[in-house]
């Protein structure tokens, strides 16, 4: 038994969790490798070749891994508990008219408890995974600070993540760059790591044709919702679309109208399957509110109103925003307009590198 302890080290068969198990059992962890199959693509109603981390290539690039660095790997099942949980949260809420981020819902309800769950069972100590992101703790609470890497943190999408979880995680690549990964990939003699290309698709989207997904999973969907009407913030008609759950908030491109300016989706009104459309400015808020809320620094917010820097969206810099808890919401002013807030989508709160938290956004006003 290692000094160290055990480690049950999530490997999606890529370069970042790959090397996350190395680093460990360099470090002198006992370590166990473990791949989730979440998804298989039967059930996309994609053509497209199955890649990604629920591929099999994938699966057996990271027991290779294993093997060569002499621990044990496991395959891990988890495609009831994704799909009735992550995939069904995913179609309600285009059909609710909102932008759902099912990686972030997977990443806190689903991947850190099936972990924990089967690092019982092989009496691990903790769990490990390759995100770029820094975990820390102060006055008796775990929180995600930033990585190293900014142009590759992760931290974003790790709000959600419980304080007993967090309490029994490591993540090895806080302190690194990606090139530095690159680096160290190669000078073990893992030229395929670094050879391989990288996935920014939704696992269960392979062909990132969501609409084409919805489609093939709700039977009878296109027919239920052609024909509703594009109108602008006044409610005068401007032509006709596909159907609500076919637009997202901020888009521009595939509208199909010819309005002689640029027209981006302001709004979505579900209940009248109609798509809002307006100029560019329309997008911009100034205010949001935010429920369903995991505070990670703090216990709670009390009555105080904090100054954080807030992101409503993975690649959003974020904008500097005064937040107040009231109840089991946040209220959000910001210090400038922000373009495209998205009900659906997650937004989390920064202080400096720290998080404070994150929720969903309910919807976005101005003030």
């Amino acid at each position: 038994m290692s000094k160290k302890g055990k480690v049950l080290v999530a490997m999606s068969g890529g370069i970042d969790s790959s090397l996350a198990a190395l680093l460990l059992h360099e470090e002198g962890y006992e370590v166990i490798g473990m791949t989730m199959k979440t998804w298989d693509y039967t059930g996309s109603g994609s053509s497209k070749k199955e890649t990604g981390c629920c591929s099999l290539d994938s699966i057996n690039d990271a027991r290779n891994i294993a093997v060569s660095l002499g621990f044990p790997h496991y395959i891990l099942d988890i495609r009831n508990e994704f799909g009735d949980y992550v995939i069904d949260h995913f179609t309600n809420e285009y059909l609710d008219g909102r932008t759902p981020n099912p990686c972030v819902l997977c990443n806190t309800h689903i991947k850190w408890d099936a972990l924990l769950r089967r690092a019982d069972m092989l009496g691990c100590d903790f769990i490990a995974t390759g995100h770029y992101a820094t975990l820390k703790q102060e006055n008796g609470r775990y929180f995600i600070s930033k990585g190293l890497d900014k142009s590759k943190d992760q931290s974003y999408a790790l709000w959600g993540v419980s304080q007993e979880s967090l309490a029994r995680t490591i993540l090895p690549l806080s302190h690194l760059t990606k090139k530095e990964i690159y680096e160290m990939a190669a000078q073990r003699g893992f030229v395929d790591l670094v050879n391989k290309s990288e996935s920014y698709e939704i696992c269960f989207v392979p062909d990132n044709d969501y609409r084409g997904f919805l489609r093939h999973r709700v039977p009878g969907l296109s027919e239920k919702v052609a024909g509703g009407e594009f109108v602008n913030e006044q409610g005068d008609v401007l032509g006709h679309h596909e159907g609500y759950p076919f637009y997202t908030i901020g888009q521009r491109k595939g509208l199909g109208l010819a309005m002689g300016y640029p027209v981006f989706v302001t709004g979505i009104d579900k209940e009248n399957n109609r798509v809002i459309l307006g100029r560019d400015s329309e997008l911009m808020k100034n205010a949001m509110t935010v429920d369903q809320l995991r505070l990670m620094k703090y216990e709670n917010l009390g009555n105080r109103t904090i100054e954080t820097v807030t992101k409503v969206r993975y690649k959003d810099e974020g904008t500097p925003a005064s937040i107040q808890q009231i109840g089991d919401e946040m209220h959000v002013r910001f210090n400038e307009w922000v373009s495209a807030i998205a009900p659906g989508q997650a937004a989390v709160f920064y202080e400096g590198d720290d998080v404070v938290g994150g929720g969903w956004i309910r919807s976005g006003y101005r003030i």
